[in-house]
């Protein structure tokens, strides 16, 4: 998944990739391989070419959103944005009398639904919450409109790219 993270006053474009619990991330042409251990609610014990880091990550890791990661006693501002995302909230801004369709970001298992089909729904109002990697990840309505499509249900899989929910 290719994102962008600002971090104080740095910005970069990095490149990620999970698989169980390992996790490789390209920062700026360096490669990271690092092994991922959750031990608590937002702590994580991270692994990387025989060192262990601790880690507290506090506020959800959503697109837009600034989290507060602390790495042994240094704490860091992030913001992660994903370009493909924000390219589909601008869609559904230019065609407001058209369908937009709310899309699984990664595979993953879907454990809410927080609308119903016919619901009446504004922008950035929570449709399906989809988890992966032991994440939950809202899957938000880019703008206004009516849920006249609800392809999941509590407990399916989905794959990256699948069709949750259509919106007119």
């Amino acid at each position: 998944m290719k994102l962008h993270a600002a971090i104080a006053d740095r910005e970069s474009d990095v490149d990620i990739r999970i698989d169980g619990g390992t996790v490789r991330a390209e920062l700026n042409g360096r490669i990271y391989q690092l092994d991922l251990n959750r031990i608590g609610h937002n702590h994580l014990l991270l692994k990387s070419e025989g060192q262990i880091f601790e880690c507290r990550v506090d506020g959800r890791p959503e697109s837009g959103s600034q989290v507060e990661v602390t790495v042994g006693s240094t704490r860091y501002s992030i913001t992660l944005t994903d370009p493909k995302r924000l390219r589909s909230a601008n869609a559904g801004d230019k065609h407001a009398g058209g369908a937009v369709r709310i899309l699984a970001p990664m595979p993953g298992k879907v454990v809410r639904v927080l609308v119903e089909a016919g619901a009446q729904v504004a922008a950035g109002e929570g449709i399906v919450v989809v988890e992966a990697m032991k994440m939950q990840n809202e899957m938000k309505s880019p703008r206004a409109g009516t849920v006249t499509g609800l392809n999941v249900q509590v407990g399916a899989t989905v794959n990256g790219g699948d069709v949750l929910a259509v919106i007119e």
